[in-house]
This record gives structure tokens, sequence and C-alpha cells, in this order.
């Protein structure tokens, strides 16, 4: 087994009394002494603070880095405006889904933040398929602040956050050094994505959580959120086999990339996905509603009556949400059952019980638009 990387703030999660597991490839918190349940809720109400440091920030240069990165992704790169980000998707050839992105035009470059556990891959793929410059960023860490109260807290050391909508970014300087700030984030409440050099990682994180409103969150919390508020976890709701009109991405692909558009197709797997965008996908990420109170996770087969031998999908993320109080699910059905109030069934240690397709998001999004 490799040894477990560890970001510049693993000595202040043991401090803080945060219990660690590995996760792509490092030792990150899974929670704090306040516990999931709470450090979700308290998101919710407030402030939560991420160390997503494990993702991975690469910066692309060039004069034509965005009409290059469009022959790898199906969205709009050259049409991205300055200071403005956009959410993206690596293709492969067969329509499937490798990576899901953060795109931000920064002026004279393109900053992109991938996954932990494809960062290694889609470097090799952008070196591999683009002639600009791929430079990755080795040197700083990653802080999501995450909440209704994130605003007020960050903006007592940067002011001019106030003034920022939902995927603008920004570059300034701080207390803390030269801090690259977009607001957005992964759990469906308003926030801020913050990279800052390592050097200064722990001195900003410990400012910001001597905000009374700002709790550490581990990844328990994260995917709690995230999931409550319908956004895909890349290998459990998204994965290579998976085409973006499938997974309800297809907001992701402006017109202009579509048919019809100056710069229809392109990207890989565009004939399955420009396909599919015309005529729909043969089945779809819907929401779930499980009856009672156990939670149907990732892998439960779901099947279309009580007695049925063959599943016709599954479960591909699945937790109690807590803001909801109730269990809470996402997987893949049939494009013929995936209408909300559909009735299906989960097999959970060999019973079936009753879940119910339902709209997504579980709850509202909150972001400044």
């Amino acid at each position: 087994m490799p040894e477990l990387k560890r970001t510049a703030l693993y000595e202040l999660h043991g401090e803080l009394g945060a219990k660690m597991v590995p996760f792509a490839g490092y030792e990150m918190p899974v929670q704090y002494p306040l516990g999931v349940m709470k450090e979700h809720l308290h998101t919710r109400d407030a402030a939560g603070l991420f160390d997503v440091s494990h993702m991975g920030q690469v910066i692309l240069r060039g004069t034509d880095a965005a009409s290059q990165l469009e022959a790898l992704v199906p969205a709009n790169m050259i049409g991205l405006g300055e200071n403005r980000q956009r959410y993206g998707l690596f293709t492969n050839d067969e329509g499937g889904i490798l990576d899901d992105l953060m795109i931000a035009n920064r002026g004279d470059h393109l900053f992109l933040v991938v996954n932990a556990a494809c960062k290694d891959a889609d470097i090799a793929h952008m070196r591999a398929n683009l002639t600009c410059a791929v430079d990755v960023v080795d040197d700083r860490s990653l802080l999501a602040l995450q909440g209704p109260a994130a605003e007020a807290v960050l903006a007592d050391i940067v002011p001019s956050v106030a003034a920022m909508r939902f995927m603008d970014v920004i570059v300034t300087d701080s207390a803390f050094g030269d801090l690259w700030i977009s607001r957005s984030g992964y759990t469906g409440e308003d926030g801020f994505e913050v990279s800052v050099a390592e050097g200064q990682a722990v001195a900003l994180a410990r400012a910001l959580l001597a905000n009374d409103d700002v709790e550490p969150v581990g990844l328990g919390a994260r995917d709690s959120l995230r999931l409550e508020a319908g956004l895909c976890l890349y290998g459990n709701d998204i994965d290579t086999g998976t085409s973006p009109v499938e997974a309800g991405l297809s907001w992701s692909i402006q017109k202009v990339r579509r048919n019809g558009g100056d710069r229809a197709g392109g990207f890989p797997g565009a004939e399955r996905i420009v396909s599919e965008l015309e005529n729909g996908a043969d089945r779809r990420r819907v929401g779930l509603a499980p009856e009672g109170r156990a939670p149907m996770r990732d892998g439960t087969p779901l099947f279309d009556s009580e007695t049925a031998v063959e599943p016709i999908g599954h479960v591909t993320s699945g937790a109690f949400g807590p803001t909801v109080e109730r269990p809470v699910s996402m997987g893949y059905v049939p494009a013929a059952m995936a209408d909300t109030g559909t009735r299906l069934y989960g097999e959970v240690r060999g019973k079936r019980l009753p879940v119910t397709v339902t709209a997504l998001p579980f709850i509202p999004a909150n972001f400044k638009r």
C-alpha cells in the first residue's frame, strides 16, 4: 500500500480532535467531536469549514487554452467570461465521464480544480491532448467555507467577497498572502472555496475557526450535504460508463456545443452525447425517497415490484438526510420509470422495501445569484 499523503492542515485536524480516515490517497478528517449530524446541520444554519486540499489545482496557460479545452469538455469555454467559473466534464470516446471539474477564467489563464481520486489521470489526460502549458499547483491548500454565514465570516478577512455572485472568482491580497477565491462549493449552500499558500493555510483556517459561526466539518457531513443538494459524487453517481445526459447534467452543456450551435460537438463521445441530448437517454439519475428510517445506500438493487427477479436499476448514493430528517438516495432507473411518484423496491438485507422516485434536489439551493 502506498503511503498516505497529508495536507498542510493535518496537525490542525489532530488538534481539533478529528477522526482521520484514508480517502483518495490522503489521510482526511471524516468527522470532528461535534459529530456528522451536528456538523451537517451547523453548515446549513451557519458555516462549516472543510479542508479540500486533496483536490487537484491546475493552471492552463496559452492564448488558445480555452479553445483547446473545448476539445476535451462539452462546455462553452471560449464564451466563459473573465473572473467567472463554470462546471465542466471530461468525457471519453464512449460518451462516459472521466471526471467533473470546476474551470475558472482568470484573464490570461484558466484555473481548474479536479477531483482528488482523478487528478493524476486528469493531468496526464490534459498533457497528452493539449499543447498549451499544463501547470500543476502543488504549493497551495484549498479550503471551503460553506453556509449562510460564510459571506459575513470571510468578509471580515476579505471585504470584497461580499460583492461576489455565485461562480464569481477573484485573486486578492490579504493578511494571509494572495488568495484565489471562488463563490462556489458542493453543499447546496452559499459559500466560497479559497486557495491559499500552504505556509498560510493553518493561520487562515485558525482565523476562520475563531469566528463563533464556524465549525470544522469532515468528509461524512460533506457527503450528506452534497447528497441532500442532489450533487453527484464521482465514482458513485457518475463514472466512465455514465453519460452527462443520463446523469442529469445536460445543463452543463451550453447551446453553442449542441446541434445547431456554432461549435457543436468536437469533444470526446459527442456522437452519443449529442444524440441523447436530442432524443433522451435510456436511463436517468433520479432522487429516491425510501420509506421508514433506514437509508438505502450505494449498491442497493432496485426492482419494479416486490417479486421481480431482475433489478431494473440501483442506488448510487444514500444516507440519512439530517436537514430533511429522513433517508435520501440517488440512483439510476429506466427512463420509463423515472417520473416523480413512481414506486419501486430496494432490496436491503434480503428484504424488498418500498422507495419512491422524487425530484432533485432534496433541499433548494441557497446560492447568491
